[in-house]
């Protein structure tokens, strides 16, 4: 009895510990399928946080600062504007440095400028440089400024965090599917005598097969949902910290990922618990014991 109640707990802690292993690492795969589902997401968002400072004339009229500003707003690379007057100019820059810098000077040498955030694919130098060219042509522009470095760096470094990304998932993959195998065989291999006694009463290899396929299917599917609510409540709190991005706001995106999660750990469940099952179905009398 005493055996049979150890036995039994060692088998307890195997399962337990291969739905363990399995929910952490599709956890891990699902982390890392969200992050490639959305990189072009935030990608965009960065993107489209670009802008470029129209400065105008002195003496150029709010009117006609308008009427430039909706021109502005029927182009194609252009997302959003806005116009900054020179006071308005002046209450940000004062809210920054955090003090009155007009009434130390004396005056606001601020110019009115109108910023404009462009479209994520007009984020680029080249269509920046011919952007610039367009707008100089009118006399009411006295400038176009624009951080030229910073918008290299920002496309030059989602390209590398997006081959950083794939790459990493693909190692994730294989370093997942090495780890579940060798849980799931460790949990096999505690039952191999038993799988070698109904061989030798005359079980067909189907036969014995058969449980162990099952318990493979339903750890697989609770470690899939397991992993489905752990995902839910990252989603949750992703969406809570940066709602702007609106991270998973699709549902069809949503069901997609969840559904690849539960059927990845259901597959790699039983195919790696049948690759055990196989092996010690093969393996002679006299290795039982090594």
């Amino acid at each position: 009895m005493r055996e049979e109640k150890q036995s039994t707990r060692r088998l307890q802690t195997s399962y337990f510990t291969t739905i363990v292993s399995i929910t952490l690492v599709l956890l891990l795969l699902g982390t890392m399928g969200m992050l490639i589902l959305n990189a072009g997401k935030v990608s965009r968002h960065v993107k489209e946080n670009i802008g470029i400072s129209i400065i105008l004339h002195e003496n150029v009229k709010e009117a006609d600062i308008l009427r430039l500003q909706k021109s502005f707003e029927t182009k194609p690379y252009v997302r959003t504007t806005r116009y900054i007057s020179k006071d308005q100019a002046a209450k940000e820059l004062q809210e920054e440095l955090g003090e009155d810098f007009v009434e130390f000077i004396g005056y606001n040498p601020l110019p009115v400028s109108i910023e404009v955030k462009l479209a994520a694919e007009y984020a680029n130098n080249d269509s920046i440089r011919s952007i610039e060219r367009s707008i100089k042509d009118s006399e009411s522009i006295k400038e176009v400024w624009y951080q030229k470095n910073l918008i290299y760096i920002v496309n030059e470094n989602i390209r590398k965090i997006s081959l950083i990304i794939f790459g990493f998932a693909l190692i994730l993959l294989f370093i997942s599917l090495v780890l579940i195998n060798n849980t799931i065989r460790l949990a096999v291999y505690s039952k191999r005598f038993i799988i070698n006694t109904m061989k030798l009463i005359g079980a067909t290899e189907g036969f014995i097969r058969l449980p162990f396929l099952k318990n493979g299917l339903f750890h697989g599917l609770l470690s899939g949902l397991l992993s489905v609510l752990l995902l839910s409540s990252l989603v949750y709190f992703a969406n809570s910290e940066f709602p702007e991005i609106r991270i998973f706001d699709n549902i069809e995106t949503i069901a997609i990922l969840y559904t690849a999660v539960i059927s990845a750990g259901i597959l790699i469940s039983l195919i790696s618990t049948l690759f055990a099952v196989n092996k010690f179905l093969r393996i002679k009398l006299d290795r039982l014991y090594n």
